[in-house]
């Protein structure tokens, strides 16, 4: 396909932006992933939405593997990378009317909705690197205030976007994250490793950014030893957060790595709880996932995570190392108290849907078609 060409008729088409299927998948890009998964699916159910709109996923030439899309045409683009491929690529080959899914997208699009997902650069500097900190809290509101309409995942988000002067009210809707990629995994595919780790657990995930505070829990390690409880850390760093000084050199603490969706699966399962001590979220999607699979969640009481939580979660203060033991250790002390959890967590989650976000998209798309 040459830049610039449409070839589906009578039909307005908009362009979904596809650079993120270049990434390596975390909360961003499995939202950008299942956002456009529930958009194939609503345009396969509904002739009369097919009618009127078509979409196309539009990819930087990097792209190892397509998505299997249905009802949404996909078009690679020759040439170009990162965000030089937003700004000067993708408008080529998209058109006027871009959907942005990952923070970013042009800043020439007339018609551009764009998914900021959180404000975590401006309320948290300090876990990120100076060049992407700089780099973000420079570009992203010239990104937002230049968006037709602005899309995040949770009320907080939403405050703290106009709070930090990323794009104005007037301009922001909200889609939360889903829950049902987690139902799709595969706890016995897991690594032999996952299903081998001693129980009782509780499970840490994240990169080691400071907003993500795993260090509240570990420097616990030795009580929740003595409680007869162990740590296991899964996740990774990655290069555009400031590590933190955080010690995993303890008996019960034990690192899994990187854990990819059927290890997550396991590790959910097995947890006595997981534990998310993060300073700061834009949605918080490790508790949602949890609850899906039956975990029962101890979360910190800030930002959005009190959103998605709801009544069902346990709650603690970020920096009160002795309420998370006397949390953790308490539930793992009440099997009664557990089995509600995940019984509560699950019809929880049912709450958080794909398919509803991805009707709310697709509801502001038809908003802006010309009528």
């Amino acid at each position: 396909m040459q830049p610039g060409t449409d070839s589906i008729e009578d039909r307005r088409t908009w362009t979904i932006n596809g650079r993120f299927v270049t990434q390596r998948v975390t909360g961003v890009q499995r939202y950008a992933y299942e956002i456009v998964r529930a958009l194939n699916d609503l345009l396969a159910q509904d002739p009369h939405v097919a009618a009127r709109l078509a979409l196309r996923l539009v990819l930087p030439p990097a792209v190892e593997s397509e998505p299997e899309l249905s009802d949404i045409t996909i078009c690679r683009t020759g040439f170009g990378s990162g965000h030089a491929w937003d700004q000067l690529v993708l408008p080529l080959y998209g058109g006027a009317e871009v959907l942005s899914l990952g923070n970013f997208g042009p800043l020439l699009a007339r018609n551009h909705i764009v998914c900021i997902h959180d404000a975590n650069v401006f309320i948290e500097p300090e876990s990120y690197s100076r060049t992407f900190g700089l780099a973000y809290r420079s570009v992203m509101p010239l990104v937002g205030k230049r968006a037709r309409r602005v899309a995040t995942v949770s009320q907080f988000s939403a405050d703290m976007l106009v709070k930090y002067s990323v794009c104005r009210r007037e301009q922001i809707f909200i889609a939360p994250n889903g829950h049902e990629h987690a139902l799709r995994w595969n706890a016995s595919r897991a690594r032999a490793e996952i299903h081998n780790l001693k129980h009782p657990y509780v499970l840490l995930l994240g990169s080691t950014a400071k907003h993500k505070n795993l260090d509240v829990i570990l420097q616990q390690a030795e009580r929740l030893e003595a409680a007869g409880i162990n740590i296991i850390v899964a996740g990774g760093a990655f290069s555009i957060f400031s590590l933190g000084a955080i010690d995993l050199n303890r008996s019960n603490v034990h690192c899994v790595g990187y854990a990819g969706e059927d290890d997550l699966a396991a590790l959910y399962e097995g947890a006595l709880c997981l534990a998310f001590p993060s300073r700061t979220e834009g949605f918080g999607l490790p508790p949602l996932e949890a609850m899906a699979r039956g975990c029962p969640v101890v979360s910190s009481s800030v930002a959005s995570l009190v959103e998605v939580g709801g009544d069902v979660a346990l709650y603690a203060d970020p920096d009160d190392g002795d309420r998370w033991v006397e949390t953790i250790v308490a539930l793992s002390q009440n099997e009664s108290l557990r089995a509600t959890m995940s019984d509560k967590g699950r019809s929880r989650a049912r709450l958080f849907s794909w398919r509803r976000s991805a009707q709310v998209y697709l509801d502001e798309i038809e908003r802006l078609l010309p009528k």
